[in-house]
């Protein structure tokens, strides 16, 4: 009998293990489908050939209780705060003025622009308004915050799909752009007079015993648990959830800031693979006004960056790592640093941790902005 739990169980280990099979076939697969659209889609296939509904399963109500939540503290307590003054401040105000772009601008778009039918009929008569904040959440924050805002805005299945499908599109070839784009680095800072071409001083790795797989993983259950006990309002456990997190990474000596961040990347594949059992295949569609407004709104990202990278006079190859650990994460992020300077990786690593980590507050910012103000 296949179970809502039997399904969602076999996906995580399913695309968790493809995720790490060395295999050139199974690798080239997952530049172009991600973990966690595959993790999303294949629950949804199981249910349509074996014509399943669960849907309405309790694994959904579990899953808002106890999976996000986990995610959430798991993410955020892999952020260490120390390794953030090794980056310094003029990289980390250009990656923040990236994620500010992100969140402000479709609200501006629709505000100035709000006559039109991509406006009109797309964003507001069609609901792809629920649409942005899922953005928002996956370009600065990831799997994680994706999934949060989606919860908070209460974003269709339907429509969720159709955006996460655009924005896997999207975000592939925009990796390849800055693949290309960060070896022009040194052009750019030519072309734009930038003098500040010094590396950035060394982070200091983690060295020595950290806190036990085992007892990371049962204090932060503990912590989601007694939130759980304290109150039942979603929106306030995701900020809760977050302070914790960061405050455990800071304070708890020998904190183990890379298990948190491995099991928080399980965890989202198991809230993707849970929510894919909501999922209606023949609702999948494409909407390409909105793929449209997609490109104008992450091209706009990278140009502010450029002016902010000028202002600040910061080398240009932050403007392409800034983007990356915004819109790409852990994963592309020192990846396409290293096209740069293989000394710069552990930096765009700690900006794309610090991107997981604000970007759900960045999307709450967007939705507030979305409600009191541009859909009036």
């Amino acid at each position: 009998m296949l179970t809502p739990w039997l399904i969602a169980g076999l996906t995580v280990l399913a695309v968790y293990y493809l995720d790490r099979w060395e295999n050139r076939h199974i690798k080239s697969l997952f530049d172009w489908v991600p973990a966690i659209l595959l993790a999303y889609i294949l629950p949804a296939l199981i249910s349509f050939v074996f014509k399943l509904d669960y849907s309405q399963a309790n694994i959904h109500d579990f899953s808002k209780e106890y999976f996000i939540p986990l995610a959430i503290i798991a993410v955020m307590g892999s952020l260490s705060l120390g390794q953030l003054k090794s980056v310094g401040a003029r990289p980390i105000l250009v990656f923040l003025s990236g994620s500010l772009f992100i969140a402000v601008f479709p609200v501006l778009f629709i505000w100035a622009m709000g006559s039109t039918e991509l406006v009109a009929t797309t964003l507001v008569k069609e609901q792809y308004w629920m649409g942005i904040p899922p953005i928002v959440g996956s370009w600065i924050g990831g799997s994680t915050s994706q999934l949060v805002l989606k919860e908070l805005v209460q974003c269709p299945e339907s429509i969720f799909l159709t955006v996460l499908v655009m924005d896997t599109i999207l975000v592939n070839l925009w990796t390849i752009l800055m693949f290309q784009g960060i070896k022009k680095s040194d052009l750019l800072n030519r072309s734009f007079k930038i003098t500040d071409v010094a590396l950035p001083e060394d982070i200091r790795l983690e060295d020595g015993k950290r806190l036990s797989k085992i007892g990371t993983a049962v204090l932060l259950l503990g912590v989601v648990v007694l939130f759980n006990f304290l109150s039942d309002s979603f929106v306030l456990k995701v900020v809760l959830l977050s302070v914790m997190g960061l405050l455990l990474s800071h304070f708890i000596p020998r904190w183990n800031h890379a298990f948190a961040l491995k099991l928080g990347g399980v965890l989202i594949i198991l809230v993707m693979a849970v929510l894919g059992l909501k999922l209606q295949l023949t609702t999948l569609g494409f909407n390409l006004p909105f793929m449209g407004f997609l490109m104008i709104w992450l091209l706009g990202h990278f140009v502010f960056m450029l002016l902010v990278a000028k202002l600040l006079n910061v080398n240009m190859a932050w403007v392409p790592i800034a983007s990356m650990a915004n819109v790409g994460g852990i994963a592309t992020a020192p990846a396409v640093t290293a096209a740069y300077n293989l000394k710069w990786m552990p930096h765009a690593i700690v900006l794309a941790i610090l991107s997981m980590a604000t970007g759900t507050f960045w999307g709450m910012l967007t939705i507030w902005l979305l409600r009191n103000g541009a859909l009036l």
